[in-house]
């Protein structure tokens, strides 16, 4: 990866949705440069999507993504991933209900970590004004989902999306 390029590594329940969304209000030169679906979190190796389906592989769906951040900051897209999902549910979204649904936020380095431990507090007080259940943990063993899952909506206009998959509106957070 050269310095003009990093990832964000998000689980927000069902990755389809998530995806989607991130390449809709991020893509066309507004900073994504990528985005993949997979998963992440669990300790099974080469993970299939019936197995993490099962919760039993410890995965979470999540979805990766490569930006620039000369165009759009890790902090916007954090704050984009706390408006385009319910984080107070614990591993759940809307009817998906299972630990691969779970709110994570995967840190690539102590910076990343830092900057979603305090959009994470500033989040929890000024918008939801509860605590959250999104976790905040080092990115480790990432897992490319099969190929029929990559730009699903894309390819499946009337595929299924999370009723809990919309963008919220939330005032900006103060600095």
């Amino acid at each position: 990866m050269s310095d003009n390029t990093q990832k964000a590594t998000l689980a927000a329940g069902c990755f389809w949705g998530v995806e989607h969304l991130f390449r809709k209000n991020f893509g066309n030169g507004k900073g994504l440069l990528d985005a993949k679906v997979g998963y992440s979190g669990g300790s099974t190796a080469s993970p299939s999507y019936r197995a993490v389906c099962t919760g039993d592989t410890g995965h979470a769906e999540a979805v990766q993504v490569t930006f620039d951040p000369s165009i759009v900051s890790y902090r916007s897209l954090l704050e984009f991933f706390y408006r385009m999902h319910d984080p107070t549910t614990l591993n759940r979204q809307g009817p998906d209900v299972g630990t691969q649904y779970r709110s994570v936020i995967f840190t690539h380095g102590d910076e990343q970590e830092q900057i979603a431990k305090d959009v994470s507090e500033k989040v929890s007080k000024e918008w939801y004004k509860q605590p959250l259940s999104t976790v905040i943990v080092p990115a480790g063993q990432w897992w490319d989902a099969e190929e029929y899952h990559q730009l699903y909506l894309s390819k499946n206009p009337a595929g299924y999306e999370c009723p809990a998959h919309f963008v919220r509106t939330f005032p900006p957070l103060s600095a």
